[in-house]
């Protein structure tokens, strides 16, 4: 800002303008002549003449022109103007209020006055944005910052406005330039708006009855309160005791009623036993039409429908009032009356509890007994159902008694999708047995005993040798087997054998035939052992809680007698199985089972059990039976190998292969096929190398001799090994750290 250059021209008042000035040519700026008409002018010079006093020292006041320094900068004060009212009832005149903006850039004014709703007046700008000329007697002068005020009366245009008030900015600006602003003055009050606000507030013509129920929407949606009750209706003539369920919408306060009617109970009911509504708390009968709107309409005049008028009944004469029911009137043993009827609240939901617990602080949610029904006070009579009497199964018979009709048993579809066969897990422990007998050729009969999960049901097949007088077949059907040693021929239903009953060393009696296991496959000892919550015999954690407690007394001899030596290599001591099993036979004799001596030393192999069967054996066992049935087709092979094989990685999962080679009918069985699997290269991630697979089948390229004559199909079987699948043995070290025994 300058200061202002009003001095006396006196000798040594006066000063140089060019004192410092290193640039004197005239500014050019373009100047309007009249509309679409400019020309090149000489640009006045805005530092001289100023219209607001400095702030800064003489000769230190920097050169920002005014539009610049005062960009979007403006005054306001609040004025009102009197406007007189002719031929008007009790009124006089109008207080009109405005808002004068003064803007400090260019010295421009701009009156506005607020709109005001239903007003009939024409409010707005009453005066656009320009410089506002001083009315006469002053000539050529406009209004400035110094004839704005608290208090002042600036006529504009004809029209006296008074200023009452500005706001923070324009005080603040006023003081800084050395000009006081008096205190704001209040409004007159306006006869007619006092005498429009005094007739509203007594008799509105249109009243605003609307309730707005957006907020509660909006918070408590899909919210709802369910509650559980009865309605006791014993004491009308074969009245009953409904159970109900309510829900209370917390969203707009809203309940209904669903009765809850039980399976062949004799009786039908709707899908709602109240629809959702507002239920009140009194109920006299039915409410008129048109009570539940929220205003009434009253024709004042006239009957024509074309010559009457109507208006809104502001006095509510003849509305009923009424009172519904809300969340804070119900709990657990609140009653309430739904029309007439009597209904309890006994128990409520999770939901429902946390709400009251969140809001009203509530903690006692104690169920409140319901009365009891006449079926459920007389005592129930089992029905009775007629001893098994041999034919058939017992499911079989049972539904006889149930039907005229009989039915097939319903089978358990749950427990067969959980245990169908999926890939290679087949659901199916097989376990290894010997018969027990007292006849000597019995004695040296092997079996193969299956134990479906899916239905618990089980099969026997015989392993007999060559030339023993015994049959190599089926010894019994897939069936459900009966516990021995209980009465069958009654109306209770008999147990069966359960997969738990199954264990190595287990003695079963199936069929009155009985058999000792003396092994499993690798898949139902691992099956045993990841669910290991339903096989005791497969828990690790049980086996040494056992072991712990039994050899906590032997500790010392145990450690003297059965520690084994240090291996030189390896540099850790391993037991064997076969020490192992003494140790644990000597000192725990009869309370352990050999499946769990093999559950112990599988968790602490040292190291993978040797393969009995080299890889150059299975190779020409392989190739016997590839020149036996001339199979020739290698070529092909390998061009189903590539179509597996995109991506040309040379690996493929095992379960690839071995689609494939079933697919182009390798004339081998199918133990030999597996065990070829198991010999063949693997990656990382588990895949096989399918080049070690041709290499494998080739008999052109490093054929191997003719093997000896065998049964493939028992030779590579798992049940002809004669040791469980329980490694070479255990790693001392870390079986004594988790049995933890202290002396």
């Amino acid at each position: 800002m300058q200061r202002t250059p009003i001095l006396p021209n006196l000798p040594g008042f006066s000063f140089d303008k060019n004192l410092g000035r290193t640039r004197f040519h005239k500014s050019q700026h373009f100047d309007k002549i009249h509309d679409g008409v400019y020309y090149l002018s000489e640009k006045a010079d805005t530092n001289a003449y100023s219209r607001y006093s400095s702030i800064y020292p003489r000769g230190e006041a920097p050169e920002i022109p005014s539009w610049l320094a005062y960009d979007g900068q403006r005054l306001m004060f609040k004025a009102f103007f009197q406007e007189t009212v002719q031929e008007r009832w009790k009124t006089a005149f109008y207080i009109r209020v405005v808002n004068i903006s003064f803007f400090l850039e260019d010295g421009t004014m701009k009156v506005v006055e607020p709109s005001v709703d239903n007003s009939g007046l024409e409010q707005g700008v009453l005066v656009k944005r320009q410089r506002i000329p001083i009315p006469d007697p002053v000539k050529y002068r406009y209004y400035d910052i110094l004839d704005l005020n608290i208090g002042k009366e600036p006529e504009i245009y004809g029209r006296v406005y008074k200023i009452v008030d500005c706001d923070k900015f324009t005080r603040h600006f006023l003081t800084r330039m050395g000009i006081p602003v008096p205190d704001p003055i209040d409004l007159p009050k306006d006869p007619y708006s006092k005498a429009r606000k005094e007739k509203d507030e007594t008799f509105p013509r249109k009243p605003s009855r609307t309730v707005d129920t957006l907020g509660n929407f909006l918070k408590y949606d899909r919210q709802v309160l369910r509650f559980y009750g009865y309605w006791d209706d014993t004491e009308n003539l074969l009245g009953i005791v409904h159970d109900l369920e309510l829900h209370y919408y917390l969203s707009d306060d809203t309940m209904e009623i669903k009765e809850i009617v039980p399976p062949n109970a004799g009786r039908d009911s709707g899908p709602m036993f109240v629809k959702r509504m507002r239920i009140p708390k009194f109920y006299t009968g039915l409410q008129p039409i048109g009570a539940t709107d929220p205003s009434t309409v009253l024709n004042v005049l006239g009957e024509s429908a074309t010559q009457s008028y109507y208006m809104i009944d502001a006095l509510e004469i003849g509305k009923i009032p009424s009172d519904h029911y809300k969340d804070n009137e119900l709990g657990i043993g609140a009653e309430i009356n739904v029309f007439g009827r009597r209904v309890v609240i006994t128990n409520m939901d999770a939901f429902t509890k946390e709400y009251y617990r969140r809001k009203y602080g509530l903690d006692d949610f104690t169920p409140v007994e319901r009365p009891k029904k006449d079926y459920e006070l007389c005592q129930k009579v089992e029905r009775y159902v007629p001893p098994y009497n041999g034919f058939g199964s017992y499911e079989d018979s049972l539904g006889n008694c149930f039907t005229v009709t009989p039915k097939p048993p319903k089978t358990d579809f749950i427990k067969f999708l959980y245990h169908d066969r999926q890939g290679f897990d087949s659901h199916v422990l097989r376990f290894r047995a010997r018969m027990i007998s007292k006849i000597p050729n019995n004695e040296e009969r092997q079996f193969i005993i299956r134990v479906f999960l899916m239905d618990d049901t089980i099969s026997i097949f015989e392993l007999a040798k060559r030339n023993s007088g015994f049959q190599r077949a089926l010894f019994q059907k897939r069936m459900p087997v009966m516990l021995p040693g209980q009465d069958v021929f009654t109306s209770k239903k008999p147990g069966y054998y359960k997969p738990q009953d199954f264990y190595v060393g287990a003695r079963v009696n199936l069929c009155d035939f009985h058999f000792e296991i003396t092994s499993a496959d690798v898949y139902s000892l691992r099956y045993m052992e990841l669910h290991c919550q339903k096989f005791p015999k497969a828990d690790r954690k049980l086996i040494m809680q056992k072991l712990r407690k039994s050899l906590q007394p032997v500790y010392d001899e145990f450690i003297g007698t059965y520690t084994p030596c240090k291996d030189a290599k390896d540099d850790f001591r391993v037991l064997t199985y076969e020490k192992l099993k003494e140790a644990l036979r000597r000192y725990m004799g009869d309370n352990i089972t050999e499946h769990e001596m093999i559950t112990i030393a599988r968790y602490y192999s040292s190291h993978e059990k040797k393969e009995s069967r080299s890889r150059e054996y299975v190779r020409s066992l392989l190739h016997t039976e590839l020149n036996r049935f001339l199979w020739c087709d290698l070529d092909r092979l390998e061009e189903d190998l590539h179509h597996w094989d995109r991506n040309r990685t040379g690996f493929l999962p095992r379960e690839s292969l071995y689609t494939i080679l079933r697919g182009c009918r390798i004339p081998v069985d199918v133990e030999l096929l597996n065990s070829v699997l198991d010999h063949l290269c693997k990656a990382e991630d588990g895949k096989l190398d399918y080049n070690d697979l041709l290499r494998f089948l080739n008999v052109t390229i490093d054929p191997l001799p003719p093997a000896t004559p065998v049964n493939v199909k028992t030779a590579l079987w798992w049940a002809s090994e004669e040791q469980p699948d329980c490694g070479s043995g255990i790693n001392w070290c870390d079986f004594m750290n988790d049995l933890d025994i202290h002396t």
